[in-house]
Order: C-alpha cells, then structure tokens, then sequence
C-alpha cells in the first residue's frame, strides 16, 4: 500500500482523534484473547489436507499475489476457519471489480489494519527551522477485504492455493530453509532448544517425533528464536524462563514457525498449550503485544526466507555457469 500523501495523512490523523487507535488494537487483542480462552491458537492452522477442504499458506492478496504480513495473517485465518472458506485469496471490493467481478449482494468483510508512519508538513517545517530532526507520527487504519470464495465472475489464475503436501514426508524445501540460514543444528537427544549464547539450535531426530511432519515445525520454531540473535534481527533473547519478555517471544517463535510452515506448505499436527497462560496475561496487560509479536514473527520469517532465496539463486547462476 502507498504511504499516503501530506493531505490524506493529516485526513487520517483527525480521524484517529475521533476514534483512538487504541480502540482497534483493543478491538484485535480482545479477538485473540477470545480464541485462547477458547483454547484455540489462531497461529496455527487447524485444518488438513482433504480434498474440498480449507487450503493451507499465508494469505495472499488474489490480484496482486502479495501475502498479508503480521497481525492480519492471525485475523484473515480466523475469519478463513469461522466460514469455512476453501480459499486464502483476498480482494478489496474494488480489487474484486477489477478482476472482472464483483462481490456477492449480502456478503460481509473482513476488516484487517495498516499501520505506518507520517511526518506532518508542520514537522517537518519545525526540524527544518531549528535543525533538529523531524518526529513521524504513527497511524493505524483500517480497511475491508473479501475472500475469493464471497465473490464471483473473478478471471481464473489469480494467485492459486498451493498445492498440498502429501502427510509424513521430508520436505526438501523445508531442509534447504534451515540449511540456508547459516544457524548451528544440533541434531540429537529428546529436548529442543536455541542457545543464544554459543548460537545453536538443538532438536531431536526426526525418528523421535510421533508424527514426522512436526519436526518441521519445531525446528522452525527454534530457528524463529535464531534469528534474534544480535548478528541476524536483534532481539531481547536474554529472558528469565517465566518472565512475561520470555512469553512475548514464544508466542513471537510459535507465529514465525506458523508463518514458515503456511509459506512452506507444511501442515503440522502438533498443538503446543505450554503457555498459553503467560500469553493471556501478556495480550490482558498490553492491547499491541499480538501486534508487535506478529510484526516481529513476520520479520524473521521475512529474514529466513530471503536467505532461502539467495540460495537458491546462487545455485542456480552455478549451474548456468559450470
């Protein structure tokens, strides 16, 4: 989305006066804390693989093929579970026309956020005048989108679901992701851990796990703790177990493991309550906690795909010159 001009922002600052910004991440948190209470984990995707069913990944704008990032990801698959929508693809109304449909009479939306930042001509001016640097003012907004499946007459191929994995298979993509992060794996015993000191991540064999698809996940979810070590993204990784810091970044862990393993197509069958307390009293406490953690498990996603991505391509340009 383009960052908005002088005029708009200053249009959507007067009405966040109206209507504060806390009023939407109250709005957000009180949402996920309801699906904990409820004991479901809105970062995890709790459908399979059958024919006809809900299709896993991140979801992903159908015109232009963008996935949504952070605390949309946890509100799109809520809403994708609540209706049993088949389909992760999203449309703005206006989007849906210019795929050459339209959305269906009746049809209700799903409101999801954008939050950035603006410096006010006045700012700017201020800094400018006195040498000083110019303060942006953060705004949150609002806005509508449809899935797929609540519109019709849409032209075929916009950005398809990927295809499913098949169940209890080792993922090559998977393997090439953790391999191209450069992080230590330990491969051996019956716990799973990152050590942020010696910078190494410990899982046990793939043979150990009940279902072999969740070693994936856990070795996503630990990998997710790597890339806050100093020389990667730079998280506070040095929290007391217990403490509310250690709970905000298990849940920033258990989101990057979901956001990997939708982007990688693995459906994992585990579902992990350990903290499901400490995160009620986090989300209870704080209204933008689920949304600074999901920003923070998107960006280490982000992180460890891009390097997938260099990888891949480094491969490639070997093969075309050998």
């Amino acid at each position: 989305m383009p960052r908005p001009s002088s005029r708009s922002a200053r249009r959507l600052a007067a009405q966040e006066q109206q209507e504060p910004r806390a009023n939407l991440y109250d709005e957000v948190t009180a949402r996920i804390i309801g699906e904990l209470e409820a004991g479901r984990f809105p970062w995890v995707q709790p459908w399979g693989a059958q024919p006809g069913g809900t299709s896993s990944g991140l979801p992903r704008n159908a015109l232009t093929a963008r996935t949504y990032s952070g605390v949309n990801v946890l509100i799109l698959w809520g809403a994708v579970i609540e209706h049993c929508w088949p389909s992760q693809s999203w449309l703005t109304y206006r989007q849906a026309q210019e795929a050459g449909g339209c959305v269906r009479r009746g049809e209700h939306g799903v409101t999801v956020v954008y939050a950035d930042r603006f410096t006010p001509e006045a700012e700017r001016e201020r800094a400018q005048r006195e040498g000083d640097e110019a303060r942006a003012v953060p705004f949150l907004k609002r806005f509508t989108v449809f899935n797929a499946a609540q519109c019709e007459g849409l032209r075929a191929g916009l950005a398809p679901d990927p295809a499913q994995l098949p169940e209890r298979e080792i993922v090559p993509v998977a393997e090439d992701v953790i391999a191209a992060s450069g992080v230590e794996f330990r491969i051996g015993g019956d716990e799973a851990f990152y050590a942020p000191g010696p910078d190494f991540v410990a899982v046990p064999p793939q043979p150990a796990f009940f279902d072999q698809i969740n070693y994936y996940r856990t070795c996503l979810h630990e990998l997710t703790h790597a890339t806050g070590h100093p020389k990667r993204l730079g998280r506070d990784l040095k929290n007391a177990f217990g403490s509310k810091d250690y709970a905000r970044e298990e849940l920033v862990a258990e989101m990057g493991s979901a956001f990997l393993c939708a982007a990688l197509g693995i459906v994992p069958t585990v579902r992990h309550a350990d903290y499901i307390g400490s995160w009620l009293e986090v989300l209870r406490e704080d209204n933008r906690a689920i949304f600074r953690a999901a920003s923070a498990a998107t960006k280490a996603a982000d992180w460890l795909l891009a390097r997938h991505r260099e990888a891949q391509d480094a491969r490639l340009e070997g093969r075309i010159a050998a």
